[in-house]
């Protein structure tokens, strides 16, 4: 079929048909071996004319093993020949005990492709496809064979689904069938989903920090952040209740009416505003009920605000006196534990607390600011979303962590994360918190990357994008993820439909890709744009691919590799509705 060589170049060669022979039909994509008496170099056909077959070099076999990459070039002489069924296996796989099956090779009557599984799972990896190409099947194809692959039981596996449609649960409810000692655990924010073992998502405010705080609150700009800085700090104080605490409470509540008493609002205004303060945050010496002593008489707090005929306090003497003694100056440098309990209630006193005792009033920028905050988190607290800040009592990011990944007392390797019951922006939010969360956890684990976990994000062009993180908080944690999570036992796993809309950086820092057929052409120019090693051949090749059927390369790959993968059992709950069928009416028998 092959006769010699005529040309060779940097990358290809040109190799004559000899006179009468016929082509096979699928010698396209076909690889092809140059072979002399020193080097065995491997090619992939990618161009057959009546005369000339035009072959791209992929790499090189020495010994036992192939290289990817060709430095040396075959010599003229070379003979040609067809890849042979051994040489295959060095190029997809073999079955080794730290080899998983992927699924099968199309071209060589289907011969299982094996990759290794920590050139997989040891780095990011990205997964695109059109809607209706088999991204959602080939995950869970892929999961599925972690966790029926005989000579690995991956019990200390932790894979993270955050799934937009919750489409996976079916596809992993059954996981402890094939060994009891795997459990799949699901939480959701679709209530029917409770009825079938699910559990509500369930944050606990505490653990959010200043920036989880600003994208929660939707901050826009540096000047809100002090104010969700003080918020924090007030929420942790009034969540106190020891000695110290109260007496700084006192302190706090002290300066805030002595400052509204000193402005020059009318009398009435000034009460106002003091009565909201003791509404917002009140202790046993600052409340409306309070004793407040004087010579020989006692005054409930409330009525020394009285206000005369002329306008005045009637009681402003007393009641300035009473203020002042619990002011003092050494309290200004307290500050509150990490570890208190607190719930969006207490965060929205706290707020409040701010905007009126701050000295915000005074400033129209940082008043506007402060209201802006107060607006949202109010918004929040009143919606259907607070229930998913409503945790019952005080626990700890590492046993929060732990409380995750356990089902029944158990260890679950699966937890799948259900937000198709809210919208795009709030998902975000709790994508971006799960994912610092995880991160801080792994990154301070004693013995680094002892416990690794796997982050798959379905539909991630609504959360991986070039937000105002950046601008805003200084950094954006899936850019941070992907360049440093890989090395504390961090990893990324992209799932899209439109890789336009991620972030270059996250995408950049990706090892291995799984591409099923894509046609949109600027999702195309952009693959090969953030990825300036994929050449021309292997984004066409993805264009024909049918449904199920992927094009692969990376760490874990030899070369790009068309891979058909098996429809999973069971499957994800991602098909088409059958409109067909609906639309009929159905007689009953």
């Amino acid at each position: 079929m092959l006769g010699k060589i005529v040309y060779i170049g940097n990358t290809m060669a040109h190799v004559e048909v000899k006179e009468g022979t016929k082509l096979a039909e699928n010698l396209m994509n076909m690889h092809i071996i140059f072979e002399d008496n020193n080097k065995k170099i491997l090619g992939e056909v990618e161009d057959v004319g009546e005369e000339i077959i035009k072959i791209r070099f992929l790499g090189e076999f020495v010994g036992d093993k192939f290289l990817g990459g060709v430095l040396r070039k075959p010599t003229l002489n070379s003979k040609v020949r067809v890849i042979t069924p051994e040489e295959i296996k060095l190029i997809v796989g073999e079955d080794t005990a730290s080899s998983l099956l992927m699924g099968y090779s199309p071209l060589y009557d289907e011969c299982p492709v094996r990759i290794d599984i920590n050139e997989l799972f040891s780095n990011h990896m990205a997964i695109f496809g059109n809607s209706g190409s088999g991204k959602s099947c080939g995950v869970a194809r892929l999961l599925q064979n972690v966790f029926t692959n005989p000579k690995l039981i991956p019990y200390k596996a932790n894979f993270m689904i955050f799934d937009a449609y919750g489409e996976y649960h079916n596809a992993f409810r059954e996981l402890n069938k094939i060994n009891p000692n795997f459990n799949f655990k699901f939480f959701t924010t679709n209530e029917n989903d409770l009825k079938n073992g699910g559990e509500q998502i369930r944050l606990p405010i505490w653990l959010l920090n200043l920036d989880d705080l600003a994208l929660l609150l939707d901050a826009q700009t540096h000047s809100q952040l002090p104010i969700i800085e003080r918020m924090l700090k007030l929420t942790r104080i009034f969540a106190e209740t020891d000695e110290s605490a109260i007496k700084y409470k006192n302190h706090l509540i002290a300066k805030a009416i002595l400052t509204i008493l000193y402005t020059n609002q009318t009398s009435s205004s000034k009460r106002n505003d003091i009565f909201q303060i003791l509404n917002t945050c009140s202790t046993p010496e600052f409340n409306t009920e309070a004793p407040v002593h004087g010579i020989g008489y006692t005054r409930k707090f409330r009525e020394c605000f009285i206000i005369d005929t002329q306008g005045n306090f009637t009681e402003s003497v007393l009641v300035t006196q009473y203020i002042s003694s619990f002011i003092d100056e050494k309290l200004d440098s307290y500050e509150p534990r990490t570890n208190s309990f607190y719930t969006l209630e207490d965060m929205e006193k706290a707020l409040n607390f701010t905007l009126i005792s701050e000295g915000l009033l005074k400033n129209e920028q940082a008043y506007n600011d402060a209201v802006t905050l107060k607006v949202r988190l109010h918004s929040i607290v009143i919606s259907e979303n607070a229930k998913f800040f409503d945790y019952p009592k005080y626990i700890t990011l590492e046993n929060y962590i732990s409380s995750l990944v356990t089902y029944n007392g158990r260890k679950a390797q699966i937890v799948n994360f259900n937000f198709e019951d809210i919208d795009d922006s709030f998902a975000k939010v709790l994508v971006k918190i799960y994912s610092r969360l995880l991160f801080v956890f792994t990154k301070k684990l004693a013995n680094r990357a002892t416990i690794p976990f796997h982050l798959f994000l379905e539909e991630c062009h609504r959360y991986v994008q070039n937000d105002n993180d950046l601008n805003l908080i200084g950094y954006n944690i899936f850019d941070r993820i992907a360049k440093e999570g890989r090395k504390y036992g961090l990893m990324l796993n992209l799932i899209s439909q439109r890789p336009v809309e991620i972030s270059e950086t996250v995408i950049s820092q990706c090892s291995n890709f799984i591409i099923f057929k894509m046609t949109h052409p600027r999702d195309l120019d952009y693959i090969k744009k953030m990825l300036p090693n994929i050449s021309a051949e292997v984004v066409e090749k993805q264009k024909a691919l049918q449904p199920g059927t992927c094009v692969a390369f990376g760490r874990a790959f030899k070369i790009p590799t068309i891979i058909k993968m098996e429809m999973p059992s069971p499957e994800p709950q991602s098909s088409n509705c059958d409109v067909a069928d609906t639309w009929q009416v159905h007689q009953r028998a």
